[in-house]
């Protein structure tokens, strides 16, 4: 069992035990989906590594992200609350982010070793980027930067 796994196992026996409903079931969601993608991945006995989970918890905070801004456009403040509730335990499973300079000096380091010149690079520098960044940036983010520098 991975690190991350057993740590979010331990969380949800301490939500349990704290009566703490919107981490218990926050936490109940995320170990669903985790065992969802490892079925997904290899059958019923996959487990998943670190990076995996991080990259699941990922997708969970960007649905809560995606119900934040359509609870704001109908004006349901209180489901708005919830989701941002559930999002602020999800975002303490995720590694630190970088902060933008840093996340500057990977893609102009990338840029560099692919050589690229123009935006027909840019899948290449993309590739080296998100494996420098290991989960710790938003991949929007990433790209929006990237198509920036490259121009």
């Amino acid at each position: 069992m991975s690190e991350l796994s057993q740590q979010i196992t331990e969380d949800m026996k301490t939500a349990m035990r704290e009566k703490n409903t919107l981490a218990l079931n926050t936490i109940r969601m995320l170990r669903s989906a985790v065992k969802n993608a490892a079925i997904e991945k290899g059958g019923a006995d996959a487990e998943l590594s670190d990076p995996e989970i991080v990259a699941v918890i990922r997708k969970e905070v960007k649905k809560r992200q995606d119900s934040i801004e359509q609870y704001t456009t109908a004006g349901r403040g209180e489901l708005v609350a919830q989701e941002e509730a559930e999002m602020a335990v999800l975002n303490g499973y995720l590694p630190e982010p970088l902060s933008e300079e840093k996340i500057a000096e990977i893609i102009d380091a990338a840029i560099a070793e692919v050589g690229a010149t123009s935006r027909k690079e840019m899948g290449q520098v993309m590739k080296l980027v998100q494996e420098k960044t290991a989960g710790r940036a938003d991949g929007k983010t990433l790209s929006q930067a990237v198509m920036a520098k490259l121009g």
